[in-house]
């Protein structure tokens, strides 16, 4: 009997178009889905006709695989890919794959590996980005584990990966839950990137006054330069003159303004604090979808806290410029924020993370690709050891150069009552991190003065106590 050369578990909308993806380029696929009805749908519908086949068990779904096995779970994160794991154990042989493809804690990829490997299996932990077109048309694929275990999953992954002007956006990332945890600071760059927008988007639809139609031309613009040409930006225009069909407004103005999020910005947040990381824009995203959840309270406070009303009332077309330099200075230093905490996460758990290769894999299929991705795998490709993305030489010009409009833009936000906690946080990272000297010497002597932690002192070396006694008691 014939056997397939790749198989998935779980036919949500992920599972089903990464099989897809897989029989179309070459690789038989086998499927298994806990539902019967789904699996039946799925062959009957998306599968007919393909080199695909279905199982209703997991023995089935077992025995109808090469050796070594190679087996996708494109379950829900958690106790789903345990109990999918625990299920599959007693029936795989030695040396055979499992790949949990979902957006697991990378925590929780480290503790699979420990568990698996040790028993003659071999475990890939993969982040997978771009939706369910990314996943039919070729996805961004961030595999992390054992490179032995890659070895047997490279000719698939460069094949159904997204292809980009230098290669597939597929690489092996390091050992253990690493790709899960680059996924993770992937999905925490979104947050910053879809923040940042949302805000300039405020700032033009409110502050500048423009309708509909003219936010679209805007952002199609920008869609058409070096610096913000994205897939965000270019789904942005597209959204804004979609009509609804039942009202014959702007469908965009109908949507309720409060955003969901499923746990990963939050992930990124945590691991950053952890780290002792700064991450601030990224943060002010997270904290951006919090308040925006807490709609009702929101519309209370409207009808009694009070604050600057009005519109912009200088040359609109030189205030979209600015908000352009805003937005691409917050996305600078969004991006350096992401890569300095893959940095720190690389040389903590020793995990030899190529920060320019990173940069590279998410040029296609994924959410953030964009094309300043490649000044970012110029700029680590140019200096490995870059501490901060702000250094890089060209970053760094184009900071300084458009910083004024950058601040102009802020203090626009902040006469109009226009909240933007995303650029403000983005100035704020670049203010903190351009200065040799920070208000925390004040902090250090807080400190030692209620609790005796010490300071340091910028004259001579060691560490210092004082007994801090207030003026008038010493005077008497």
């Amino acid at each position: 009997m014939t056997q397939q050369s790749f198989g998935v578990i779980g036919l949500a909308v992920m599972g089903e178009n990464i099989a897809l993806n897989v029989e179309r380029n070459g690789f038989p696929i086998a499927v298994y889905n806990r539902s019967r009805d789904k699996t039946d749908k799925f062959m009957a519908e998306r599968a007919q006709g393909r080199n695909a086949k279905a199982a209703f068990t997991l023995e089935e779904f077992v025995g109808s695989l090469e050796r070594p096995r190679r087996i996708l779970i494109m379950v829900q994160a958690g106790k789903p890919v345990d109990a999918v794991i625990g299920q599959l154990k007693p029936l795989l042989d030695e040396g055979d794959i499992i790949i949990d493809g979902g957006n697991s804690w990378f925590e929780d990829t480290d503790r699979r590996t420990q568990e698996l490997e040790p028993a003659g299996f071999r475990f890939i932990g993969m982040g997978v980005s771009g939706g369910e077109e990314g996943a039919l048309n070729g996805p961004s694929l961030m595999p992390g584990g054992t490179q032995s275990s890659y070895q047997y999953l490279e000719p698939i992954f460069t094949k159904i990966a997204a292809q980009v002007d230098d290669g597939p956006c597929v690489t092996y990332i390091g050992p253990g839950g690493s790709g899960h945890y680059v996924k993770m600071v992937h999905n925490g760059i979104e947050y910053g990137d879809m923040q940042l927008i949302a805000e300039a988007y405020d700032l033009l639809k409110n502050a500048a006054g423009l309708d509909h139609n003219q936010l679209h031309e805007v952002f199609a613009q920008w869609n058409t330069t070096d610096e913000l040409n994205s897939f965000l930006i270019e789904i942005t225009a597209n959204i804004f003159p979609y009509i609804d069909p039942d009202t014959n407004l702007p469908l965009v103005d109908l949507i309720v303004d409060s955003a969901g999020q499923k746990g990963t910005g939050r992930w990124t947040v945590q691991t950053a604090l952890e780290l002792g990381v700064s991450i601030p824009t990224i943060i002010a995203a997270v904290n951006g979808r919090i308040i925006s959840s807490y709609k009702q309270e929101r519309v209370a406070a409207s009808k009694v806290l009070t604050g600057p009303t009005g519109k912009y009332d200088g040359d609109t077309k030189e205030f979209i410029n600015k908000v352009r330099d805003a937005l691409y200075c917050s996305k600078i230093c969004s991006y350096a924020q992401g890569m300095a905490l893959l940095s720190k996460a690389s040389q903590t758990y020793n995990w030899n993370l190529k920060l320019g290769e990173l940069a590279r894999i998410w040029k296609g299929g994924c959410i953030i690709r964009a094309g300043f991705l490649n000044k970012i795998k110029n700029a680590f490709g140019e200096n490995p050891a870059l501490p901060n993305l702000l250094l890089a030489p060209e970053f760094k010009q184009t900071i300084l150069d458009r910083q004024t409009a950058w601040r102009e833009v802020l203090v626009t936000a902040a006469k109009l009552g226009i909240p933007v906690p995303a650029f403000s946080a983005s100035l704020d990272y670049f203010d903190s991190y351009r200065r040799d000297r920070l208000p925390q010497n004040l902090t250090q002597a807080q400190r030692d003065y209620f609790g005796a932690h010490t300071y340091e002192r910028v004259d001579k070396p060691g560490s210092f106590h004082t007994e801090w006694v207030p003026i008038t008691e010493a005077s008497v």
